[in-house]
């Protein structure tokens, strides 16, 4: 095999990547050079990404690797920082770790992520999970989690389930306040003997490569068709709220594609449930990417949302900044999608998008609306820096 391996490593590469450049042709603007631009952008994240997706760890020997976070930004919630670690349900596993003071840990069980071979389950068939609510966490933050296909008989404390088929687990660290939460510290290990780790052989590394190459398609068929399917449904500035199967299931997601001018903002404007557990909004720019979120105000959460004096919460998207609070910085993009969670919350509203002239701004808001100077808006920005870059990021 050795003997046959091709002098040149684009071989391995350039269908795959010729490939996902074709889903150009299901972007809003295919013969747009800036599209063009950004599609290669994307790609080159995903192709990156690959490395840590096929070849840092196994399910014989497992670990913890990045999933999405401010550089694989894939859609990646801003508040979450995302673990990923391949599994399968032939095997047992142990994560023990502590749960430090972030405002939700929560893990799952699933098939195929998005980018990896294999089945991507929309149904949740093979998806399992639980959050620090469901966890016995001792004083000091401490917990471990067994995770198999069934409980084993006694067994009393955490257990997650693997399904039969389903080979991944993932891992989300939730903050609400960035600056001033711990992050978790977890191991994972695999209870079954399996051996030292071997050295991969030629044939295994090239499989991988092809895996890494072809991943960047897998994603954007999945994410480019699902943004599609909303603008499809229901149109642009509306949302169409959703429970995904195969993701978290206490959370209801809230998609929109959204659309103004150079002169024009949107005003989003939502009831708040009474009792909210974690919400959020977020924009991401028109390839399904999580818009720049250290260095831009592109997303805001129940800690740092202000909510208007009679209770409901008025986000501003807006190339410029307005001075109102809660603005939604979409970066120089003027579509995209934006998204909303309401997790474990006793109701969940739908928002609205209103399209107004920037100029007349003021006049669609509350007269008692607040004034956010541009100095105020420097502060707000520098202690998001400073607050994102603290955070285990990757």
């Amino acid at each position: 095999m050795a003997e046959q391996i091709a002098p040149n490593i684009l071989d391995y590469l350039k269908d795959g990547l010729e490939e996902a450049v074709a889903e150009l042709a299901n972007t809003w603007r295919p013969d747009d050079p800036e599209y063009r631009a950004d599609v290669y952008r994307q790609i080159m994240m995903q192709l990156s990404y690959g490395y840590f997706a096929f070849f840092h760890a196994d399910p014989e020997h497992p670990d913890w690797a990045p999933l999405w976070n401010p550089v694989y930004t894939l859609q990646p919630n801003p508040d979450d920082i995302y673990l990923y670690c391949p599994i399968s349900s032939d095997y047992q596993y142990r994560i023990v770790g502590n749960r430090g003071t972030i405002k939700m840990l929560t893990m799952n069980t699933q098939a195929a992520l998005s980018g990896m071979p294999g089945h991507i389950d929309h149904t949740g068939e093979f998806y399992a999970d639980l959050d620090d609510g469901d966890l016995q966490i001792d004083a000091n933050g401490d917990f471990e989690v067994l995770l198999s296909t069934e409980r084993p008989a006694g067994h009393t404390g955490n257990w997650l389930q693997i399904k039969p088929g389903a080979v991944s687990l993932m891992t989300r660290y939730r903050s609400y306040d960035w600056g001033n939460e711990i992050e978790p510290v977890m191991s994972i290990e695999c209870l079954n003997p399996t051996g030292l780790k071997k050295r991969l052989s030629p044939e295994e590394i090239l499989e991988r490569i092809d895996h890494m190459a072809r991943m960047p398609v897998r994603c954007t068929k999945l994410f480019y068709g699902m943004q599609n399917a909303v603008k499809a449904s229901v149109g642009v500035n509306v949302f169409e709220p959703v429970r995904y199967g195969g993701a978290l299931s206490r959370q209801v997601y809230l998609p929109a594609v959204f659309e103004f001018e150079d002169d024009e903002a949107l005003i989003l404007e939502t009831e708040l449930p009474e009792v909210r557990r974690y919400w959020n909004f977020q924009l991401n720019d028109p390839y399904f990417n999580a818009i720049e979120f250290v260095y831009r105000l592109s997303s805001t959460n129940g800690h740092f949302a202000k909510a208007s004096p009679d209770g409901k919460f008025r986000a501003v998207i807006s190339l410029k900044d307005p001075g109102v609070p809660n603005w939604l910085d979409p970066a120089g993009f003027k579509q995209g999608t934006i998204y909303g969670r309401w997790y474990d919350c006793d109701s969940t509203p739908t928002p609205t998008l209103k399209r107004v002239k920037f100029a007349e701004l003021r006049q669609h808001l509350p007269a008692d609306t607040p004034v956010v100077t541009p100095e105020d808006r420097d502060a707000e920005l520098r202690a998001r820096v400073r607050a994102a870059q603290r955070r285990r990021r990757w």
